[in-house]
């Protein structure tokens, strides 16, 4: 069946749904969603996606979406398609830019508006102690060594999509209907009844293929495939080490079960009364190996 919305995993549909000016309502919820009730967002301005150093030679940093609240705190939302070595270094790196961009010439008393760094992985971190819990959120903030919130001014979000799995029955939040609605948009052929306030029909609205010029579409379709691309190199990648992994715990099974074999010879030849030096010509051990099973 042909799709009838754009995939928002792809950076066309992503930025699309959540990074134009007129889908500020869209981000605005999604973000409200996920915040504590005290972080609550009433406007949202963009800001410029790239950020440069202090200097020219500084590496640069380009965000998929960077915004800022009426309170001046600082949102940068990322999505993130696959697996990729030192991926919470770069939210960390990435951070620093809206925290240094507040300095102020002059005299300044250090005073820093909030940031939120907000990730929306399409895979799993497998990091312990996450690993294997199931969890979709993980908040991240600075804490002492007593597990109390030392700076409450920085926080990252991540949102571990492949473990969404609740059904349309079992949404009951606000954030549960956004997580559906990015996991499941492409394969929707229709907006569901629980989807059908102002905010959603918006989004749905925005997300609708129709809706697309046909340079907008082969914006998407290359985007597409670029996302389905990075899907392959990580499955594949992903086989490969789970093949190596079955080959080498073959070869080990084996070696270890050939070594468990001769000691068991040179045992049985030991309690027989067979001299040492036969026993090592037959299994291959050495005299010190065979002492040492003597004695053991």
């Amino acid at each position: 069946m042909k799709a009838k919305y754009l995939d928002p995993f792809t950076d066309f549909g992503f930025k699309r749904i959540f990074g134009q000016e007129a889908s500020k309502p869209l981000l605005r919820d999604f973000l409200n969603a996920l915040l504590p009730p005290t972080a609550q967002i009433r406007e949202l301005s963009f800001k410029n996606t790239e950020q440069g150093g202090v200097r020219l030679a500084d590496r640069k940093a380009i965000f998929d979406i960077y915004c800022e609240n009426e309170k001046g705190e600082k949102f940068i939302v990322e999505l993130q398609k696959a697996k990729q070595n030192h991926f919470k270094d770069r939210t960390v790196f990435y951070s620093t830019f809206p925290i240094r961009e507040q300095a102020e010439a002059g005299a300044w008393n250090f005073e820093l508006k909030a940031v939120y760094c907000v990730g929306i992985l399409d895979f799993v971190f497998n990091d312990p102690p996450a690993a294997g819990t199931g969890e979709v959120l993980y908040e991240v903030k600075l804490k002492n060594q007593h597990g109390a919130v030392f700076y409450d001014k920085l926080t990252y979000y991540y949102l571990e999509m492949p473990n969404f799995r609740k059904s349309e029955a079992e949404l009951a939040t606000r954030l549960d209907q956004w997580l559906y609605f990015l996991k499941h948009l492409e394969e929707l052929q229709s907006i569901p009844q629980l989807f059908r306030d102002a905010v959603f029909t918006q989004a749905f609205e925005t997300a609708a293929l129709a809706q697309l010029s046909f340079a907008e579409q082969d914006q998407y379709e290359g985007s597409l495939r670029a996302y389905r691309d990075a899907i392959n190199v990580m499955r594949t990648a992903e086989e490969d080490a789970h093949t190596r992994g079955i080959k080498q715990g073959i070869e080990q099974g084996i070696e270890q079960g050939v070594e468990k074999g001769i000691v068991k010879v040179a045992l049985a030849m030991q309690a027989a009364g067979v001299p040492n030096d036969v026993i090592v010509l037959t299994t291959g051990l050495t005299l010190e190996e065979l002492a040492a099973l003597g004695t053991a």
